[in-house]
């Protein structure tokens, strides 16, 4: 059967273990596909250490691969927007089919590269754009097909999750964490990305458009980033049997989709809560199903080459034909379901209010919460400790509107004896 060439660009930590992994299991990945895939060309700026290329043509311009007459399938692995997306549509212009690891690309571009694909007959492969090794995209579009996904909820980044994982093991603060996590590679000498969210929100995009059958729209998810957690805040939620956890969700309602990511309180209780460290872990509600929850590696060089290989396969399987399975899982989407804003979502809060230790405050925030029809859950009032003359104040909220708690929290901080912004983590009891 005639052999399936792959043209892989880049030769970074994904991209070399992308390499190493097929070259290592080529026997048994080729039995996978029914057919001979090989690497026969290389494009990188410079080579790497670990990757014996001999024999195979490397290139330092990457837009060469997409020209190679003997190339099947491209893999790109560069990352970022602006050259990725010119190299995806050099490869779909030249009869290419594509597999990619950029969620950034697909989250903001695939829309449009999806259908330049579909219109000259090719695929575009992504499972290793979201949560590294572990096959949420295939479960979504194949395994879960029978079900209408009500909600999903995940740990889609790494190095948040070990930040706050640490935070609450270790008794560390923020800074000092994400220091180590600079230091081990987890997080970019700019972390933005990561810490604020942005990461996570890319990767929430496309999941969403999965299991709701929606165009793509990164630029409508609400982002909020884990920053301005305190140990004193992961204390607190541990207190009161939760645990902090930097999450995307969607959820379909009547109103339409939402899609936020945000630092959430999860009971301790449930699995979700309990991913720690660099784990990945998506939550998956469905209506025939219930939970299921998909965990593991979601970054490093061989945890993402495997799902790379597994996209690499797939495509190999049907590279004389035309994929039978739609890019984003539906073969039409719905475009007049809206993306909710978040001043419209429902949802508990945990509140931490700094307030003078004076008679009376308590009456005030209580009448107030009342005054908006906020119902507290539960309460946490500290003793003030030497020498200081405010206290935490820790209230749990049933469930509210966005537009209503932040007009609460208005007027809370309106008041003389509340001294500081207050911190409001939104709460999900992701109870199936």
């Amino acid at each position: 059967m005639k052999p399936v060439n792959v043209g892989l660009c880049g030769l970074g930590t994904v991209g070399s273990g992308t390499f190493n992994v097929m070259k290592r299991n080529l026997d048994e990945i080729s039995r996978r596909a029914g057919r001979p895939v090989r690497i026969t060309h290389i494009g990188a700026r410079r080579d790497h250490p670990d990757c014996d290329t001999t024999g195979i043509t490397v290139s330092r311009d990457i837009f060469a691969v997409t020209k190679d007459p003997e190339v099947d399938i491209v893999v790109e692995l560069i990352g970022g927007y602006d050259v990725a997306q010119e190299l995806v549509l050099a490869a779909i212009e030249n009869g290419k089919h594509v597999v990619t690891a950029n969620k950034a690309l697909i989250a903001v571009h695939g829309n449009e590269l999806f259908k330049k694909a579909e219109e000259k007959g090719v695929s575009i492969a992504y499972e290793a754009s979201v949560a590294g090794g572990i096959p949420i995209i295939k479960a979504l579009r194949e395994g879960l097909v029978g079900n209408r996904i009500q909600w999903l909820a995940g740990i889609i980044n790494g190095t948040g999750n070990f930040i706050l994982t640490e935070m609450r093991d270790k008794g560390r603060d923020f800074a000092d964490v994400l220091k180590e996590a600079q230091e081990l590679g987890y997080a970019e000498a700019d972390p933005t990305f990561d810490v604020e969210g942005i990461d996570a929100a890319h990767k929430l995009t496309i999941l969403a458009s999965i299991a709701f059958g929606i165009p793509l729209q990164f630029d409508k998810t609400y982002t909020e980033g884990i920053s301005n957690i305190t140990q004193a805040d992961v204390n607190f939620a541990e207190e009161l049997g939760y645990r902090i956890k930097h999450l995307g969700i969607s959820r379909k309602t009547e109103q339409g989709v939402e899609l936020r990511v945000h630092p959430t309180l999860v009971p301790e209780k449930r699995l979700l809560a309990n991913v720690n460290g660099v784990l990945n872990a998506v939550l998956v509600e469905g209506d025939a199903v219930g939970p299921t929850m998909y965990t593991g590696p979601g970054a490093g060089s061989e945890p993402t080459a495997s799902a790379v290989i597994a996209d690499i396969v797939d495509v190999a399987r049907g590279v004389e034909g035309e994929s039978n399975v739609p890019h984003l899982g539906f073969s039409d989407h719905t475009t007049d379901l809206n993306v909710i804003d978040i001043d419209e979502i429902e949802t508990c809060y945990y509140l931490r209010i700094n307030v003078e230790d004076k008679i009376g405050v308590m009456a005030k925030v209580a009448q107030i919460m009342s005054a908006k029809d906020i119902n507290i859950e539960a309460i946490i009032q500290k003793e003030p400790e030497d020498g200081e003359t405010t206290v935490p104040l820790i209230l749990l909220t049933q469930q509210v509107k966005e537009r209503d708690m932040n007009s609460a929290i208005a007027t809370l901080e309106a008041l003389a004896e509340i001294t500081t912004p207050i911190t409001r983590i939104r709460m999900e009891p992701l109870d199936g």
